[in-house]
């Protein structure tokens, strides 16, 4: 198929590297602009740019595409069909309309559960038992649109990091699948029972809430790993939390109990495994407290 793609993340690369492999005339790939980041706060382009400049492939990174030029461009490609993995923008009904085929999306969630911006945290947060990938027809509502393929994975003791790239995997090899032989996926609704909305992560949250249960202060160290990282303070001095394990040690929440930085919850506690200073690579608990002291008593809003 001739095709564009539209997608910015980590997320959306094993998408295009497939569509590239199996042979499919991409003719364009669409991205959000450089964005700001690292300590310079230089312009970097997103992983999607980076690869499709890799591979050969036109780059565009229209700001909107909701005025009649940007339209124009798209639809002067000819595309049969636009394939879309967390890009970023809504797609308007005007771009939804153009491809002779269709648009479809790759989607992180078991729609039309975790509709929205971040599937695979809240997912986590939630505590679900799967998650999985959902291909999904385009249309203008929120993830809305009919579903042609479907497949799961447990969501067991992974962290987003990990989730994602599963996923990530999972969708491109699905995404695949159905453009090879499109009449053998047939579309269906999403049911209306089950509507839940993955709103974009809050920093705020990531956050350690120690006045909750030690299962789901677990969870937001997973959900938030490996970015933002789940937090806490200590000394003026943010310490990340990128791995932890839930401890069957009780004591005033916020409170370390222990010499392993075991930290109190509502109910239960949790150890660190793996943390982070600010500026610092990743390390151990135990290379952390050689060096940065937080003796068992201190006690964590």
């Amino acid at each position: 198929m001739r095709i564009i793609f539209m997608g910015t993340p980590d997320f959306a690369v094993p998408t295009l590297e497939a569509l590239h492999e199996a042979g499919h005339d991409i003719v364009a790939v669409y991205t959000q602009p450089p964005r700001p980041a690292g300590r310079g706060k230089a312009d970097r382009p997103s992983p999607v740019q980076l690869r499709a400049e890799a591979l050969g492939i036109e780059v565009r990174s229209p700001k909107s595409l909701r005025n009649a030029e940007a339209q124009a461009a798209f639809a002067a490609l000819e595309p049969d069909a636009a394939i879309v993995a967390a890009y970023g923008l809504i797609l308007p009904q005007e771009i939804l309309d153009i491809p002779v085929w269709d648009c479809l999306n790759v989607h992180g969630s078991l729609l039309p559960r975790w509709r929205g911006a971040a599937p695979v945290q809240r997912a986590i947060l939630a505590g679900d038992e799967e998650t999985g990938i959902t291909i999904m027809a385009m249309e203008a509502g929120l993830d809305t649109g009919d579903m042609l393929s479907v497949e799961r994975t447990p969501i067991g003791d992974k962290d987003a990091g990990q989730l994602t790239a599963e996923l990530a995997k999972m969708g491109a090899r699905m995404m695949v699948d159905v453009l090879a032989d499109p009449g053998a996926f047939l579309a269906e609704e999403q049911p209306e029972d089950g509507v839940t909305y993955a709103a974009k992560i809050d920093k705020a949250e990531a956050r350690l809430d120690f006045a909750q249960p030690a299962i789901q202060v677990e969870r937001q160290v997973r959900a938030f790993a490996p970015v933002p990282g789940a937090w806490f303070e200590h000394a003026g001095e943010r310490v990340r939390v990128l791995a932890a394990d839930v401890m069957d040690f009780q004591g005033p929440a916020g409170t370390v109990l222990d010499d392993q930085l075991t930290l109190a919850c509502a109910a239960g506690a949790i150890r660190p495994r793996t943390v982070q200073r600010a500026g610092r690579g990743v390390m151990t608990t135990a290379e952390l407290l050689r060096g940065f002291a937080i003796p068992a008593g201190t006690r964590f809003a």
